[in-house]
């Protein structure tokens, strides 16, 4: 069990820290801040959806005390899709309503224009799908939403790609915790909640390597800086 007593600075990206620290209400808002503030890019989201899967029945308990892990499952499923959908509505019309001023604006330790950037180049290569496709991209998913408001995409285009987006990247991460951790479990009577930071590890390593790959072999466009 983790203390706030106890904090260190590394806990930031801890999954567990927060599901531990702040339980479901907590995860809630990281990932409605991940996908809905464009400060929320250094959260862990990925291994923090990962971690609720394993998590899961303490953190639906908060909500309904039967037990049940398809309950439990689907229950988390809807909630944190709903939050990752606001989210992304809320980035979304923070970018139609800022339009080019964000391309603009200097960098702070809170904003940094290059991920605003990728996230410009992600969007005007995959058109709507890119809104699907940087769920599942650190720092992208962060910076898409902004980038489909300033472009002005249309909302009916952008809710469906929203909804589509934030149901299979909850659904895929929810669901692949929790169910590995019961096979792992049953088949081998590992606990993967002691094999933590080395998963977390794995999951951060796994889902920037595509951004890594950019920034290293990627070259900027002459045009990218402005939509």
């Amino acid at each position: 069990m983790i203390h706030l007593l106890d904090f260190q600075w590394h806990d930031l990206i801890n999954p567990e820290f927060y599901i531990q620290i702040g339980g479901l209400w907590l995860l809630l808002f990281i990932i409605f801040a991940e996908t809905g503030l464009f400060a929320g890019f250094f959260l862990p989201g990925d291994s923090l959806l990962f971690v609720a899967g394993i998590y899961s029945r303490d953190l639906a308990s908060q909500l309904i005390p039967v037990s049940n892990e398809y309950i439990d499952l689907l229950l988390l499923w809807i909630i944190i899709t709903a939050a990752g959908v606001l989210g992304n509505f809320v980035g979304y019309w923070f970018g139609l309503k800022s339009g080019n001023f964000l391309y603009e604006r200097k960098d702070s330790f809170f904003f940094k224009k290059k991920y605003l950037l990728r996230a410009t180049e992600f969007y005007h290569r995959y058109g709507g799908w890119a809104i699907v496709a940087a769920r599942f991209v650190p720092i992208i998913r962060t910076f898409a939403p902004i980038v489909a408001g300033v472009v002005k995409m249309e909302k009916k285009k952008f809710t469906y790609f929203n909804i589509i987006g934030c149901v299979a990247w909850v659904g895929a991460m929810l669901f692949t915790g929790h169910f590995l951790y019961k096979w792992v479990s049953n088949n081998f009577g590992i606990d993967l909640k002691e094999h933590l930071e080395t998963i977390i590890i794995i999951i951060v390593i796994i889902s920037t390597v595509p951004i890594l790959f950019k920034f290293i072999f990627g070259k900027e466009k002459p045009n990218s800086q402005k939509l």
